[in-house]
């Protein structure tokens, strides 16, 4: 894979499942990598979460978001010369004409899940159906880890390994911090708050470990 100074990388973030912390990971990253370089988020989720939570900012956020659900506005993503970088919520549906449409245009996918044997099996699913046969670099992100229970996640990064599927060495921990952030409209990354500290080290840890994966690009 290689991109050109007017070519974005295009960044899918993807689960089959909702509620896995798809919309969370999207509008965090983009704000810590809108600190280095140009950032369009892409809200391609009828629910329309990104944009909600955007919407709400009573401040610029230092990246643009649009809503494009259509599968013609999704394919031309990589002829965008406006922003370095685009990163894209998508729908929890893996039958849907706007996964259809992002995945072969995708330099990368992330696929966040919590570590539950559910939410597991169900990612496996979406890798397996969806991704590995695209070909396109991607990780899973553990999501939603409880704090007290480390083990867990480190459970299903084992099962990961196993079955050949690359996970992030990082994982995002669960803390008020990310609800009451959406809820006031802002990155994790400008809340001030009980753990905004120890969530905004998750996610800079995320955002190191996959550029890291991007030198090739």
């Amino acid at each position: 894979m290689t991109a050109s100074s007017t070519t974005p990388i295009v960044l899918v973030i993807l689960n089959g499942k909702g509620g896995v912390g798809k919309t969370t990971t999207a509008v965090n990253l983009a704000a810590i990598f809108a600190e280095t370089q140009s950032v369009l988020l892409v809200d391609a989720d009828s629910q329309g979460s990104a944009s909600w939570w955007t919407g709400r900012s009573p401040n610029a956020l230092g990246f643009d978001v649009v809503q494009a659900e259509s599968p013609a506005q999704l394919g031309q993503l990589p002829q965008l010369q406006t922003h370095r970088l685009v990163i894209v919520d998508t729908p929890p549906a893996l039958g849907s004409e706007a996964l259809a449409a992002v995945i072969p245009v995708a330099d990368y996918i992330l696929l966040p899940t919590p570590p539950a044997p559910m939410d597991l099996a169900a990612l496996i699913t979406t890798v397996n159906e969806a991704v590995a046969p695209s070909g396109v670099a991607h990780r899973v992100l553990l999501t939603k880890v409880d704090s007290r229970s480390v083990g867990e996640a480190i459970e299903a990064q084992n099962t990961l390994l196993e079955l050949n599927i690359p996970a992030c060495n990082a994982f995002i921990r669960a803390y008020k911090a990310h609800e009451r952030a959406a809820l006031e409209g802002i990155p994790v990354l400008k809340w001030k708050g009980k753990n905004s500290q120890e969530a905004r080290s998750d996610y800079c840890r995320v955002a190191e470990e996959i550029q890291r994966d991007w030198k090739p690009l």
